[in-house]
């Protein structure tokens, strides 16, 4: 039985010796992650994250008050264009009762029915963010001036895509521009030797709608990052002040 025990002892010995570094260990790494290495060595890791946080929400901010304001689509250069089935389509109709302004009319109904859908994209941004952790925000802040878009097309396009699609559809529909398309295409159709279409435009306007506001999102980033005065807060200024030694 001594003779057991004496075997145990290094076992016993070795396993709080193995504890106790990788304890220490741990509170170096946390330490590590904790106070970010630049000149002054004056930032935390917990600052980078929030301040690229913040930094984000500015962004989708500003983009979304942008955006879902009247002419936000319409009258700016995140302008949604006919789709290419569009363009064929309008010069045929325009001999037709009621479609002498197609082209005009649509672009119209589009670009209202994305304006009035595009609050609904802050939330899924938003959470996107949440889930930031430190290697994204160190990633972003001292990656490419679009990094932050970037991130944020890799996390979110896919739900923001799925989300999107139905309030668009709901938003196409609050301007008949649904019920316009449908009654187009079928009109166009029955024009003699003309090639049939039956595109789908809530696909098409959900897919530009998006590009649009990424675009603008990353107008935003671009400011943050080159514009001292369009960092609005301590925090900022703090931390992307870390970016410009880079």
């Amino acid at each position: 039985m001594r003779g057991r025990y004496l075997v145990l002892l290094p076992l016993l010995a070795w396993g709080v010796l193995h504890n106790s570094v990788e304890a220490q260990l741990g509170g170096l790494i946390n330490k590590a992650k904790n106070a970010v290495i630049g000149k002054g060595g004056d930032l935390s890791a917990d600052e980078a994250g929030s301040g690229l946080k913040e930094a984000l929400n500015v962004g989708i901010d500003q983009a979304v008050s942008f955006l879902s304001a009247k002419d936000g689509y319409y009258a700016s250069p995140y302008k949604i264009l006919m789709p290419e089935e569009a363009k064929a389509m309008a010069a045929k109709l325009k001999i037709i009762p009621g479609f002498a302004k197609f082209e005009e009319d649509l672009l119209e109904k589009m670009n209202r029915a994305a304006e009035d859908a595009a609050t609904q994209a802050k939330p899924i941004f938003v959470d996107a963010i949440k889930q930031m952790t430190f290697k994204d925000a160190m990633n972003i802040l001292m990656g490419q001036k679009n990094a932050a878009t970037q991130y944020l097309q890799t996390t979110t396009t896919s739900p923001l895509t799925e989300a999107f699609l139905p309030v668009i559809q709901t938003s196409l529909d609050k301007f008949k521009a649904r019920e316009y398309w449908a009654s187009a295409v079928t009109a166009y159709n029955k024009i003699p030797l003309v090639k049939k279409m039956n595109p789908e435009l809530d696909k098409y306007v959900t897919e530009k709608a998006l590009l649009g506001m990424f675009q603008l999102v990353e107008k935003k980033e671009l400011e943050i990052r080159e514009n001292v005065d369009s960092r609005s807060s301590d925090l900022l200024k703090k931390v992307f002040a870390k970016q410009d030694k880079k």
